[in-house]
């Protein structure tokens, strides 16, 4: 039986630059050439709208999977979402997966004249949206968040759980890196939930960074724009690969051993150099 400490690894990337379709297309196939097994798109306002985009990326490719990473579910009403991801899926050959959050920087709200309500109140309708997509036995869904609340619906109904990696912010702020000790804390609480789920869900986080011999320089910068982290704390994540692309290997295999995280997800920058490190797992 596979368990969480040795199920396949799974690599994901995020396109999220807006550019022409010619572009955006050639960067699809790129990330199918490169070796991914998911390209993921994000619901930002000033990024391209996720839904359309999803249908073209698994139009201009024929194997990699799609998915959102993740959907706001307050900006969407649950029927009208599960008919629409059903659509994309079945005209996609099946390659749909879904992801959900409940919406956690205000700015967006405000931008898009939606109220910004209570975390409560939008975790609720969060579950409300999981459990209508998974009452149409759509594509897989995948929870995102970092709080109890959406931590414990997505141990309960997930097929995937996203870890956001970050420490814990008053309500509506930003998003800002957490200790590998943050991070242990909300993999042992999901843990405690899963039940007997627990080889059943996969695990996934952001790959922030991938430092590979030449970018030294850059975890400075990491650094000096996270002050509330030291470099000690930062190499250690599972969020930051730092070294050869064989060493990069080794993190990623104890990640999964400490953690049961086997799949990772890089964004757009970090799309070619995270592919030497696909290419020397593979």
């Amino acid at each position: 039986m596979t368990t969480v400490h040795d199920r396949p690894f799974r690599f994901g990337v995020g396109l999220f630059t807006p550019v022409e379709r010619a572009e955006w297309v050639a960067k699809a196939r790129l990330a199918e050439e490169l070796g991914y097994d998911v390209v993921h798109v994000s619901d930002h306002l000033g990024m391209p709208a996720p839904l359309p985009t999803l249908l073209l990326a698994a139009e201009a490719t024929e194997r990699i999977r799609v998915g959102t990473l993740v959907l706001n579910t307050t900006f969407y009403e649950p029927a009208v979402l599960a008919r629409d991801i059903g659509t994309i899926d079945r005209y996609s050959g099946g390659r749909v997966e879904v992801g959900l959050g409940a919406g956690y920087e205000r700015g967006q709200f405000d931008a898009a004249g939606l109220p910004w309500a209570p975390a409560a109140e939008r975790v609720a309708h969060l579950e409300r949206t999981v459990d209508r997509l998974k009452a149409s036995a759509g594509p897989p869904v995948m929870v995102a968040g970092r709080g109890d609340r959406v931590l414990r619906l997505a141990a309960e109904r997930a097929d995937v759980i996203a870890f956001t990696g970050t420490k814990r912010v008053r309500d509506g702020e930003g998003l800002k890196l957490g200790t590998v000790e943050e991070l242990t804390d909300r993999v042992e609480f999901v843990h405690a939930h899963l039940g007997d789920r627990v080889h059943d869900v996969e695990l996934n986080i952001p790959v922030h960074r991938v430092l590979l011999p030449g970018a030294e320089h850059v975890i400075a910068d990491v650094w000096q724009n996270d002050l509330e982290l030291t470099v000690d704390q930062l190499v250690e994540l599972p969020s930051m690969l730092i070294g050869t692309p064989e060493e990069c290997v080794e993190q990623l295999h104890e990640a999964r051993k400490r953690f049961g995280i086997s799949y990772f997800s890089v964004l757009e920058p970090e799309m070619m150099s995270f592919s030497r490190v696909i290419e020397a797992m593979r």
